[in-house]
């Protein structure tokens, strides 16, 4: 059983993973944009948008291996037990890879024709980049799987270093290969494949180095899938309308939509999905100890990690995503140098960004169901909201375009906090709903969007360039010190550490 130390390690870890990929991310994307236009982006952001949707086929196999690996890790014996399920697991996965690829493949010319609207590419260009893509979403793929095993044996530091290597390779390979090779969307993909390959070889030795040694060889065993396979139906359940859900506002926009259109919304995207390199690192590392707290059946322990992650949650998101979403035409324009991306992207930017964070919050409470092996409510609750916001994504977009496929993940996420919180209290932790609603996420919510918007408000209008990059410096370390404040967990540590030192110096 790790002590606590080790998960700070592994939270601190993937911070720094995850931060580091997102500059790697945002850092390089006008230059994307620069070398190869914004229309040649929209391609990028259907690419996205093509890996979230064959996520679903991951039929909630890394996440079912991340939870087996956490609980057979905290007991003695169970060695060849995890590798003959790594072993079994990773030979359906790199099947599914493999017909990713041939699908992909053979839909190009239907989605180079009827599928995207482009107006300066041609149909052969669109098909030729979606064949590549084909191809590094099959390579890529099989990174979830191995990284889910890592993270269950809280291998995470190991996890981090490869993706901080892949991910400024990712970055700064594309660009030079925009540069200095061809600058074209062909040249761009061509790399992803490279990186993707290269990234899934490097994960799958780290896994199984990670795993202790057995005097058996690891070989496929058919009763690991007759013993999982209850969760990890569940779990492709909730991936498979999670995946609806998350791009079904893509999809539509993709049909609907012009290329040129779509760029603003992928560019968009790509912010406001920034936020999840903020929330998985939390997730990644409080979910293991979770399910081994659940295993050992320690309802103090469970209760005490459970509010003290859902208050460090809403202070790493909140003060972040508010700023973002207040501040964003200033934000793009920095960040772009481009008047009109910056107008006609903030605002898609703005509805992101808060839906994101509102769909962070649910993201403890998410592991602490998934620890205990309950994964019918989130099933459900993505059932009905596939049910309704299909229709409503639709509509909305029809009559109100990017700005309005934007608002449904608002409204989708709102739902979440009021309503999924409300059903999961009812059997996991009653006694502690009002407490998650008002110190675990009321208080830093209220405080961060006070700050923010407050600040956007007393802003002047007539600011240079590095005015405004010193003024919402200012407005963010504001926000995050009160939202601090206000958090009873970070004040209570605050108080402890000046009183400690007041002792100290007397």
């Amino acid at each position: 059983m790790p002590p606590i130390s080790l998960i700070k390690r592994n939270i601190i870890a993937n911070f720094a993973g995850s931060i580091w990929m997102a500059l790697m991310s945002l850092v390089f994307i006008p230059l994307y944009i620069h070398f190869t236009g914004i229309e040649a982006y929209g391609l990028v952001g259907f690419y996205a948008t093509l890996q979230g949707v064959f996520a679903l086929l991951d039929m909630g196999l890394s996440s079912t291996l991340n939870r087996e690996m956490a609980g057979l890790s905290a007991e003695v014996g169970r060695e060849q037990e995890m590798r003959n399920m790594v072993r079994t697991l990773e030979f359906i996965y790199w099947g599914v890879a493999v017909a990713i690829v041939v699908v992909i493949v053979l839909l190009s010319g239907y989605i180079s024709q009827h599928w995207v609207t482009a107006e300066h590419l041609s149909p052969e260009t669109v098909r030729e980049a979606v064949i590549l893509m084909g191809i590094a979403t099959g390579l890529q793929w099989p990174v979830s799987f191995y990284s889910g095993g890592l993270m269950g044996l809280q291998g995470q530091v190991l996890l981090n270093v490869v993706n901080i290597i892949m991910a400024t390779l990712r970055g700064v390979g594309a660009v030079l290969i925009l540069w200095l090779v061809s600058p074209t969307i062909g040249a761009f993909f061509s790399w992803q494949i490279v990186v993707s390959g290269t990234t899934t070889l490097l994960l799958a030795g780290a896994l199984w180095y990670s795993m202790p040694k057995s005097r058996g060889k690891a070989c496929f065993q058919a009763s690991v899938l007759r013993r999982i396979w209850r969760f990890a139906v569940g779990m492709f359940g909730i991936s498979l309308l999670a995946t609806l859900l998350t791009q079904m506002d893509k999809i539509i926009l993709s049909r609907m939509l012009p290329l040129e259109m779509f760029g603003y919304y992928t560019l968009s995207g790509v912010v406001a999905l920034s936020l999840f390199r903020l929330i998985g690192p939390i997730f990644n590392g409080v979910y293991p100890r979770l399910t081994q707290l659940v295993t050992l059946n320690d309802q103090f322990a469970i209760k005490e990690l459970y509010h003290r992650s859902c208050q460090v949650m809403s202070l790493m998101i909140l003060p972040a995503a508010f700023v973002l979403a207040f501040f964003s035409r200033e934000l793009l324009l920095l960040w772009t140098q481009n008047v009109v991306t910056a107008e006609r992207a903030y605002l898609l930017v703005s509805l992101l960004v808060t839906g994101t964070a509102l769909n962070g919050l649910m993201n403890i409470p998410y592991a602490l169901q998934l620890a205990h092996g309950w994964t019918k409510l989130a099933f459900y609750v993505n059932l009905v909201s596939v049910i309704i916001l299909f229709p409503l994504i639709f509509f909305m977009t029809k009559h109100y375009g990017a700005v309005g496929g934007a608002s449904v993940w608002v409204i989708l996420n709102s739902g979440y906090v009021l309503i999924t919180i409300q059903l999961m209290h009812r059997r996991l932790l009653p006694d502690e709903k009002m407490y998650w609603y008002g110190r675990d996420v009321g208080l830093p919510l209220l405080c961060a969007v006070v700050t923010a918007g407050c600040g956007r408000i007393l802003m002047p209008d007539s600011l240079s360039q590095l005015g405004v990059v010193f003024y919402i410096a200012v407005v963010s370390l504001l926000t995050f010190g009160f939202a601090a404040w206000v958090t009873p967990e970070t004040r209570r540590w605050i108080v402890q550490r000046l009183s400690y030192r007041t002792v100290k110096c007397v």
